[in-house]
C-alpha cells in the first residue's frame, strides 16, 4: 500500500470522482469530496470517519464556494498532497441544436470551474502545503485531442482545459514543486453517457441517418462501447499521481491511443506537405 495522501476530489457524485474517492478511502487515503448534493454520499459518511472523509458542497461555477472548500481542506487535514480536478458535463448534439445558454453553461463547468480549481489548488499547493508542492490531476478526455461529431462543444471545452493546463504547467516555479498531467480517458463505464451527458432532439438538418452525428448518436448509447473499466482507471489515475516525474499527458484507453496517433502522423503530414509556404513570409 502507498503512503496515505490527502485528496481534493471534484465531482465526487458520480462517474470518476465517485469511483476514485471509493477507491482512496479504500486504500487509506484522507479524501475532500466535493460535489453538489452531500447526501449522494451519505453511504460513504457511514462508513468513513471524518478524520478521513470530508465531504463539501460545491458548485464548481461559483468560486465563493471553491475557495471555501479548499479552506476547509485545511482545516481538517492541514495539506493536500493531490486534486482531483474531475468535475464535468458532456453535450451530445449538433452545434446547430445546442442552445447558448447550454453552451456557456458546459464552458461554466468544464472550463471555468476547472480553471478556478486549478489556480486555488496551485496557491494552496504553494503556499499551505509544508513543504511545497502537490499534484494537480486534469480530467480532460480523449476528445479533448481531436474533435468529434455531435460533440462540438464539449470538444471544445475539453481543448481548452488542455491549453490552459500545459500553459499553467509552464508558468510554475520548478521550486513550488507541483507537478500537473492531464488525464484523457476514453470510453470508460462512467455516468458521464447518462446522468451527465444532456442529448437535445437532433436538428432537422442533420437527420440523415447516413451523417456523422446520426451515427455518433447512435452509438454513443450503445453499451458496448464503454468497455473501459473505471475502476481499474482509478489505479491508473493514483499510479500517476506518485510518479516523481510524471507525463505532461497520460491518454488511457485504446481508442484514445489510436486518436493521439492519427493526430500526430496528420499533423506531420501537414508539415512535410505544407511546410514549404512557411518559407518566404518574413521581412527581407
Amino acid at each position: 500500500m502507498t503512503e496515505s495522501k490527502v485528496w481534493f476530489v471534484t465531482g465526487a457524485s458520480s462517474g470518476f470522482g465517485r469511483c476514485m474517492t471509493e477507491y482512496l478511502l479504500k486504500q487509506g487515503h484522507k479524501v475532500v469530496a466535493t460535489l453538489r448534493k452531500p447526501e449522494v454520499l451519505s453511504d460513504l459518511v457511514s462508513q468513513y470517519p471524518p478524520t478521513q472523509l470530508v465531504v463539501v458542497k460545491v458548485d464548481v461555477t461559483q468560486n465563493p464556494a471553491i475557495a471555501a472548500a479548499f479552506n476547509k481542506a485545511q482545516e481538517a487535514f492541514g495539506r493536500i498532497d493531490v486534486v482531483f480536478n474531475n468535475a464535468g458535463q458532456m453535450i451530445t448534439a449538433e452545434v446547430e441544436a445546442v442552445n447558448e445558454a447550454d453552451a456557456r453553461g458546459l464552458f461554466d463547468i468544464n472550463f471555468w470551474g476547472a480553471a478556478q480549481v486549478s489556480r486555488e489548488a496551485v496557491r494552496f499547493f504553494r503556499e499551505v502545503n509544508n513543504p511545497r508542492g502537490g499534484r494537480l490531476l486534469q480530467v480532460s478526455s480523449g476528445l479533448g485531442l481531436v474533435g468529434q461529431t455531435a460533440c462540438a462543444f464539449y470538444c471544445a471545452s475539453k481543448h481548452a482545459l488542455e491549453g490552459f493546463s500545459e500553459s499553467l504547467a509552464y508558468e510554475l516555479d520548478p521550486a513550488w514543486n507541483i507537478k500537473i498531467t492531464v488525464i484523457e480517458p476514453g470510453p470508460f463505464l462512467t455516468q458521464i453517457s447518462q446522468a451527465n451527458c444532456h442529448m437535445p432532439p437532433v436538428h432537422p438538418a442533420y437527420a440523415d441517418p447516413s451523417l456523422g452525428s446520426s451515427r455518433f448518436r447512435a452509438r454513443f448509447v450503445q453499451a458496448n462501447l464503454y468497455d473501459g473499466d473505471p475502476d481499474k482507471a482509478c489505479v491508473a489515475f493514483e499510479r500517476v499521481s506518485c510518479l516523481e516525474d510524471p507525463p505532461m499527458r497520460l491518454p488511457l484507453h485504446r481508442l484514445v491511443l489510436e486518436l493521439v496517433v492519427g493526430k500526430a502522423k496528420s499533423l506531420l503530414e501537414l508539415v512535410d506537405k505544407y511546410g514549404s509556404w512557411s518559407d518566404d513570409i518574413y521581412f527581407d
